[in-house]
């Protein structure tokens, strides 16, 4: 098995992370058009934060990312900007749909599950990542 590492102005680093995003009151809103629309705005918000969007998939109430990221990127704030690019835009894409389901102004819960990915290969993550139900 051969990893890839990336590198830095002074240093060498192979960083990969699991994040979980669920919807607020774990409703089941996220149809096709909503999850290809998240892929697109999350694939987007990685390129400015400089990290890779390896993997992405979701069921009707949560999501799953595989980013790839460098040291310098704060994984607690990339993750609070991914939820709040990401709801604000659905919401305001999607607020006919969403307006019937929520009476407020919300879309993701206010917490999120992220795991650091070295126990595990990237290989193995993917599966897990990609056997997990995609909306059709």
């Amino acid at each position: 098995m051969t990893t890839k590492y990336d590198k830095g102005y002074r240093s060498v680093y192979s960083l990969t992370a699991h994040i979980i995003l669920v919807t607020k009151y774990r409703k089941k809103v996220i149809n096709r058009a909503i999850h290809d629309r998240l892929s697109t705005i999350f694939d987007e918000t990685c390129l400015k934060w400089e990290t890779s969007l390896l993997e992405f998939t979701g069921e009707q109430d949560h999501v799953h990312l595989l980013i790839r990221y460098h040291p310098q990127v704060q994984l607690s704030k990339f993750i609070a900007n991914l939820k709040t690019v990401s709801s604000r835009l659905i919401r305001k894409e999607f607020e006919d749909y969403l307006s019937q389901i929520y009476y407020k102004p919300v879309f993701w819960t206010g917490s999120y599950f992220v795991a650091s990915c070295g126990g595990v290969t990237i290989e193995q993550l993917k599966n897990y990542v990609g056997q997990q139900e995609t909306q059709k």
